[in-house]
């Protein structure tokens, strides 16, 4: 029997080939998308990226902030509205201060408990967003917030308190703007001086007279840490209730603080035995690895 050339057993071969990862692809492809799931996805694709052009055009001109206190935020009004909607007059305790007035360890505490790298990015940690909705979509609800200090600003400013995913796209996008017009000093001014702190409490000036009778200047390295350890439950870890989360959590913002060099090591004694002595129990002499993990990393 004659020998087909090499030419046209090469192209046979190809053909075949050709012919089985076509094949392949076509199962693959049905296994995994199905019916129309590329039109799906391009379709919400589309949709999304549509709505977030909508939204950035709608959202608030944030560049007055670069000079003007704003004079009430939505969270103020919000919780204005849940006090008369209880029977109850709404409270408002806020005195602007400079962050120069602030005490630099009371500072330090607040980013080490809210957002070790605010210095390191623009506004959004990606790594913790793509954890929190992966997480969201596994439990079919919103979970952990993986805010950045400048999120959680905007929201303080313009939003609710309420979790929808929608909430959240806004607040990305709100976040950008900020970190865009302001400077980081300017942020982190205005968060400190917003942020709640207690019923009716805002910004760490009127938290440090409410809750320890001082200014913000004269914060002690474990006043600031208290403080700092209230914010993920600013109306719930009230000092005045000597909650154990609230202890503990000041506990390792101190350890962070010494491991990072913003404290001494004298100084961070002196705050854990101050921290006992408020809660009336003994120093604890160490926390774990798992505890310290908690909080954001460190830069």
């Amino acid at each position: 029997m004659a020998s087909r050339p090499p030419s046209a057993r090469a192209s046979s071969i190809r053909t075949q080939k050709t012919k089985q990862l076509t094949s392949g692809a076509r199962r693959v492809v049905g296994k995994c998308s199905g019916p129309g799931w590329g039109r799906w996805a391009l379709g919400g694709w589309l949709l999304l990226v549509l709505w977030l052009s909508v939204e950035y055009v709608r959202l608030p001109d944030v560049s007055p902030l670069r000079t003007q206190n704003p004079p009430t935020t939505a969270l103020m009004a919000q919780r204005a509205e849940e006090a008369r909607d209880a029977g109850r007059k709404p409270r408002v305790r806020q005195a602007w201060v400079s962050l120069g007035t602030v005490a630099p360890h009371a500072r330090d505490a607040v980013l080490i408990s809210e957002d070790a790298r605010f210095y390191k990015h623009e506004g959004v940690d990606w790594t913790e967003v793509e954890n929190a909705l992966e997480q969201s979509v596994r439990e079919a609800r919103m979970g952990r917030g993986a805010s950045t200090l400048t999120q959680q600003l905007a929201k303080n400013l313009y939003l609710s308190t309420d979790r929808s995913l929608l909430r959240k796209g806004k607040e990305l996008l709100l976040a950008r703007r900020l970190e865009a017009h302001l400077s980081k000093q300017r942020i982190l001014a205005l968060y400190v001086n917003v942020v709640e702190w207690g019923e009716g409490v805002y910004g760490i000036e009127a938290a440090a007279r409410e809750h320890f009778g001082v200014s913000a200047r004269a914060l002690s390295v474990a006043q600031g840490a208290m403080l700092a350890a209230m914010l993920p439950a600013p109306r719930r870890w009230l000092p005045a209730q000597r909650p154990e989360a609230l202890r503990t959590r000041a506990g390792v913002i101190l350890v962070r603080l010494e491991r990072e060099g913003r404290i001494s090591a004298a100084q961070a004694r002196e705050a854990q035995a101050e921290l006992a002595r408020f809660f009336g129990a003994p120093p604890t002499p160490g926390f774990g690895a798992e505890a310290i993990a908690g909080l954001p990393a460190g830069s």
